[in-house]
């Protein structure tokens, strides 16, 4: 790679515990046993992202806040969150036990615009003092996703031991040796994007609301196009009415009627000389 690209980086779009452990995405073994045993909860099925009673409300319109300190309360998280849109619900984790918090939160706001200012703007902002981490809603939104207690996640401190890759504050770098597509393929692993890399600086976009046809239809636009297509209809059947009506058109239907009486007669009158 040259020097120029040394800076390039790209993101997981889907998660996979071995790629997660790996600085530039293309390891193929676990390196530590949060990987190792994340890899097995992967692979026996044992996390349901959906399955969590307390998650309500929009992933596409949720942010993920993590780094918060643990002095930080629900009314000073909102008050922080409300300068980048309106807050719909808030929760802030807390332990099941001591009732502390866990140090991370969970923000819906009413729109999808909102959301996305604050991931762009709220990202390393200081709230209490703590210098804050902003993502999106990934245990929804990220097919595979494995939290970090069971030796998933994303992110993290060196001190840890258990740093994984990908995400927004720490992405994959692009890699310096051969990639392993064979082996990557095996094991289900997207390989990077080779050509698509990304500079450092560059915000990576939080996944887009797919759009179906029901939904096209029932869009207030959608709705209101096919009312101005239906009195459109109606009212060009009402001009076509009044044309038929108007008494030009009578006139006309008067000499027609009275031209095909006059061709009836004369096809009776002739009808008698054939026999």
């Amino acid at each position: 790679m040259s020097g120029a690209n040394i800076n390039a980086v790209f993101y997981a779009d889907a998660y996979h515990p071995i790629q997660a452990g790996s600085i530039d995405g293309t390891d193929t073994l676990p390196h530590d046993n949060g990987v190792y045993r994340a890899v097995l909860c992967s692979a026996a099925g044992l996390y349901d992202p959906l399955g969590d009673p307390k998650v309500t409300g929009d992933p596409y319109c949720t942010v993920f806040v993590g780094r918060l300190s643990r002095l930080t309360d629900e009314e000073t998280l909102r008050k922080a969150m409300s300068k980048y849109g309106r807050v719909k619900s808030l929760r802030l984790v807390r332990h099941i036990v001591t009732g502390g918090s866990c140090g991370y939160a969970f923000v819906e706001f009413e729109t999808e615009r909102e959301m996305r200012r604050a991931y762009e703007d709220a990202h390393h902002s200081l709230i209490d003092d703590s210098e804050v981490i902003v993502d999106y809603y990934r245990q929804h939104l990220m097919p595979g996703w494995i939290p970090r207690r069971l030796g998933g996640g994303l992110g993290g401190k060196k001190e840890s031991g258990q740093l994984r890759f990908g995400g927004r504050e720490r992405p994959f770098r692009a890699p310096l040796r051969p990639i392993p597509y064979a082996d990557l393929e095996k094991l289900g692993i997207p390989p990077p994007p080779e050509g698509k890399y990304m500079p450092r600086f560059q915000v990576p976009p939080p996944p887009r609301r797919r759009s179906n046809h029901a939904d096209m239809e029932s869009s207030p636009t959608r709705q209101i196009r096919s009312r101005d297509n239906e009195e459109s209809s109606r009212w060009r059947n009402r001009r076509s009415a009044d044309r038929d009506d108007s008494p030009r058109n009578h006139h006309k239907h008067r000499e027609h009627s009275r031209q095909h009486k006059r061709r009836s007669t004369s096809r009776d009158d002739s009808s008698q000389f054939i026999d």
